[in-house]
């Protein structure tokens, strides 16, 4: 496929633990993150543009090519002397991979040391920076996500260096404008989905919910166990990586000792589709979310999604699903869509819809393009002061 106007755009995309994405591999780790990096860096290699993918090292060749993408390995993420390897390795590391892609554009999804990293490269290279925010924790001032006064020493500088901010809602780009002064560019997700052909509307009688995430603290399984234990008419299906602390394990094995609970641990990319299509409805039990993968990847099959939060209001606003604050609410809210078959259906009709509408590969990625190709017309002296 040929980009617009046939301009090739080159471009190098950061995601230090995206390889597990881009290669379709069960190793490593892959989270919202590395699912949109990942569709980015596809999409853009289909259109014809020059995309370089930047990783850790999880074995194999330091470089190859995947689905016209060209890949190009860091470090390993635990080479180097404790205490030091955070300079080298690491980032002495990133340097080399940066200038290896020699790309005119460099982008990064998510709020951290990294962040700053590039942009440090960028400015003294003169090539232009492109920061997509991940949640709401990196328009936040307090920067939950990061522990260190070097990360978020880092990540504000990239912050203020990076040619275009992008967030995923209103929210987020009122948050970047209140705490951070910067001007950021609203962008939704994209995600793909079943095309009308083998679409397949949801029903309520199967009466399973589905939670997809990574079992930790964060996204608060352990609200989903006592769900669970109150709704004993319903089945559930737990499905993502367990993290090794003691808060991920014990919830694990309290969904694992549950009759009426399928803990699925981590899903290759090729199953998920099945679960969604099983399901009835998609359980969200988070203290916070960027705009989840997950919702969109619902609303791709119909299905409602009951959730701890709403970017932008958008489920309680456009009628998909319902949104409830504790455990208590979203049981009712689980229950009460179920059992009635009239709201299912609208609330099922309206995700779907909503999904095409606004998160279609095809309704958001030439978005994403034409941003590149703003900053890639630019001569690096113009791009940079």
């Amino acid at each position: 496929m040929k980009p617009a106007e046939d301009f090739v755009i080159s471009l190098c995309i950061v995601s230090h633990n995206g390889y597990g994405a881009i290669s379709g591999g069960k190793g490593g780790f892959v989270g919202g993150v590395e699912r949109q990096t990942s569709l980015l860096a596809r999409w853009m290699a289909e259109r014809g543009h020059q995309v370089c993918f930047l990783t850790w090292d999880e074995g194999g060749p330091a470089e190859n090519m995947i689905d016209g993408v060209r890949v190009i390995k860091i470090c390993e993420q635990d080479a180097g002397l404790p205490g030091l390897r955070f300079f080298h390795p690491k980032w002495t590391g990133l340097n080399a991979a940066l200038k290896k892609a020699d790309a005119e554009v460099y982008y990064h999804n998510c709020g951290e040391c990294v962040t700053g990293q590039i942009a440090v490269w960028c400015r003294r290279n003169r090539r232009s920076f492109v920061f997509s925010a991940a949640s709401e924790a990196d328009c936040d001032p307090a920067l939950p996500a990061l522990s260190s006064r070097r990360e978020r020493w880092l990540y504000r500088h990239g912050l203020r260096h990076a040619d275009r901010v992008i967030v995923q809602t209103r929210t987020q780009q009122a948050m970047m404008a209140r705490n951070f002064q910067v001007d950021p560019t609203v962008i939704p997700m994209p995600a793909p989905g079943p095309t009308d052909a083998a679409y397949h509307a949801p029903t309520p009688a199967v009466r399973r919910v589905l939670w997809l995430g990574r079992v930790c603290k964060v996204k608060r399984p352990d609200r989903l166990v006592e769900i669970a234990k109150a709704c004993t008419e319903l089945h559930f299906d737990v499905a993502g990586p367990v993290y090794e602390d003691d808060f991920s394990r014990a919830a694990a094995a309290e969904a694992r000792a549950l009759p009426n609970v399928t803990l699925h641990g981590a899903v290759s990319r090729e199953k998920i589709p099945e679960l969604y299509r099983g399901a009835s409805l998609l359980c969200c039990t988070s203290d916070y979310e960027g705009f989840p993968n997950t919702f969109l990847e619902a609303w791709s099959h119909g299905l409602p999604v009951v959730s701890t939060v709403d970017p932008d209001c958008v489920i309680a606003r456009e009628n998909l699903g319902r949104v409830a604050s504790d455990t208590a609410r979203l049981t009712t809210s689980i229950r009460g869509l179920l059992a009635d078959s009239a709201a299912y259906a609208a609330s099922s009709a309206a995700a779907r819809h909503y999904f095409l509408e606004h998160h279609s590969m095809e309704a958001v990625m030439p978005r994403f393009e034409a941003v590149f190709a703003s900053l890639a017309r630019l001569t690096p002296t113009q791009s940079r002061p």
